[in-house]
């Protein structure tokens, strides 16, 4: 820069420097470009674990995650029941039931669980295990419908009575805690990535049965905004009142073709058939069903299912603390987590329900679109869920919402849940090579493996592993079928395995960051997010 015009020697300037005098004029001071800063709470939450909306907001809010859970509530049921030989009033009996435990336990996982702000629901992981259980010869044979679904309802209770037990082994005895401790936010990537991902097949090909209101509802929630944020923590309810408003007109009008069998079960809102089969009060009690039954092989499977859904819900243990803004949970609590998954999974199997529990991942995702992730909350929930599982009439009202309206929902929240798992890439060194080889193994064969196992069921009727033992080929099949399991275990093997080099290359996989939070003790915070009620911390301390 000059410093005049007189064509003397230039004096260099200070960069940026504003004033320069003469005809040289000041120079434009230069920006340094610098990357985000990694940050270990989100700054953006309105409400987080510890701070309750207003009563008002927090009953609507909590009504906002029941629809939600009403969802996964109602499908399963959906698929089963019809299968076993029930009709629509033991379809009706059986979502009311699944309903009521998922209360119990979401009241159970808040208050002693993890006490993260989410919501316990069935899992679709339990489907293979529980439709060979269905297709099982002895119960094929039954002639009378009736007589069919309570038999094959007592063996699907007895394989989750079974399952239970290792749920609350693995959780509460440490075992988890363990296996937990080696994940680093690296391999957390996947995991959680993939706990929204994996779940494709419910969302946009659900939506897809009925275009005509599974786009609207797409396309409201993001775009409901105001200048107060009021109006955003309730785009679910805002958008599924207007859509389902909408799909009534389109029934009363005979909109949607009436010809196609999509059409009748998935636009219209008066084919779902529980509201006429719902009792109007009726409380679920254990073994309403009959006494359960036990085989060895259907137990297996279960057990399979049921580590598939811990490794789900652990999943979204790591996307609800982010997105409640709380500290990375600690590899004792997620543990005591399972455990509390594990006694819904046994109050399924004595009252009768068609599935395991887990953690509600559509749940986890409302936290980041309403932005509230208050414990509070959470429980209010619950008490929506055991309310209208009592009161039948009310709840088969809701639960008769058309399923595309929910999947669409599901196509945002099931996002949402995969964005927490991409933002632990902030922790992880993207510039080394052997970080990428462990993101795009884990993605490409978390893909690949289990599309290639159920494009195998469908051409060939069975997986690719084919035995006479059938409880083993359903043992492979959850395994290897679920896109997080096979994303996570490829992930921590490579993580694990892989040399490492260098002292400075060993924070490439972001491991330094969630060092202090291994115990639950090293992090002063951890008692204000995780902290058992009343004096049980102390009886029962996490390490």
């Amino acid at each position: 820069m000059s410093s005049g015009g007189d064509g003397g020697p230039k004096k260099p300037e200070p960069q940026g420097g504003g004033g320069g005098g003469g005809g040289g004029g000041g120079g434009v001071k230069k920006v340094e470009l610098k990357p985000h800063p990694a940050t270990e709470t989100l700054d953006e939450v309105q409400y987080c674990v510890q701070s309750p909306p207003p009563w008002f907001e927090s009953v609507l809010l909590g009504f906002q995650h029941y629809l939600l859970v009403l969802g996964m509530t109602v499908l399963i049921p959906s698929i089963i029941v019809p299968q076993m030989g029930g009709d629509n009033f033991h379809k009706a009996k059986v979502i009311q039931t699944q309903l009521f435990i998922s209360g119990l336990s979401t009241l159970m996982q808040t208050l002693f669980g993890t006490r993260l702000p989410l919501v316990v629901g069935g899992s679709y992981a339990f489907m293979i295990p529980t439709t060979s259980i269905i297709q099982a010869q002895r119960y094929q044979r039954i002639k009378d419908p009736h007589e069919r679904f309570t038999q094959t309802m007592a063996g699907i209770q007895g394989a989750l009575i079974v399952t239970s037990a290792f749920q609350m082994i693995i959780g509460f005895f440490g075992l988890w805690r363990n296996v937990v401790r080696i994940l680093s936010p690296l391999s957390a990537v996947p995991l959680v990535t993939f706990t929204g991902l994996g779940l494709y097949y419910l969302a946009f090909p659900l939506l897809a049965k009925c275009i005509a209101i599974g786009l609207p509802e797409l396309y409201l929630p993001p775009y409901i905004k105001s200048k107060r944020p009021i109006c955003d923590r309730f785009a679910v309810l805002a958008s599924v009142a207007i859509v389902w408003i909408f799909a009534g007109i389109l029934t009363w009008s005979d909109g949607p073709d009436k010809k196609t069998t999509d059409a009748l079960t998935s636009c219209r809102t008066d084919r779902a058939g529980l509201v006429n089969a719902a009792p109007w009060f009726y409380i679920p009690y254990p073994f309403q069903w009959g006494a359960p039954t036990f085989t060895t092989g259907e137990a297996f499977a279960m057990i399979v299912s049921s580590f598939v859904a811990s490794i789900e819900s652990t999943g979204t243990y790591i996307a609800t603390a982010r997105y409640g803004s709380a500290t990375p949970v600690p590899p004792s609590i997620m543990s005591r987590g399972i455990g509390w998954l594990g006694i819904g999974t046994l109050l399924n199997g004595f009252f009768g329900s068609v599935t395991g529990s887990a953690a509600s991942v559509e749940n986890a995702g409302v936290l980041a679109l309403t932005r509230v992730a208050s414990r509070r909350v959470a429980q209010i929930s619950a008490g929506f869920m055991i309310l209208f599982s009592v009161v039948g009439k009310f709840g088969a009202i809701f639960a008769s919402i058309p399923m595309p309206i929910v999947a669409a929902l599901y196509c945002i929240l099931f996002g949402y849940v995969s964005s927490a798992g991409l933002g632990n890439l902030q922790f992880c060194n993207l510039n080394s090579f052997r970080t990428k080889v462990i993101l795009g193994l884990s993605f490409s064969l978390g893909l690949s493996i289990p599309q290639y196992f159920r494009e195998h069921q469908i051409i060939y009727q069975y997986g690719p592993i084919h035995t006479h033992a059938q409880w083993f080929n359903d043992m492979i099949s959850v395994f290897f079928g679920s896109h997080v399991t096979v994303a996570a275990s490829v992930a921590m093997l490579l993580d694990r395995t892989l040399p490492r080099g260098s002292d400075e290359q060993q924070k490439d996989s972001g491991l330094h960051w969630w060092e202090k939070f291994k115990s639950y003790k090293s992090d002063l915070r951890s008692d204000e997010f995780y902290r058992l009620p009343g004096n049980l911390n102390k009886l029962f301390p996490p390490l």
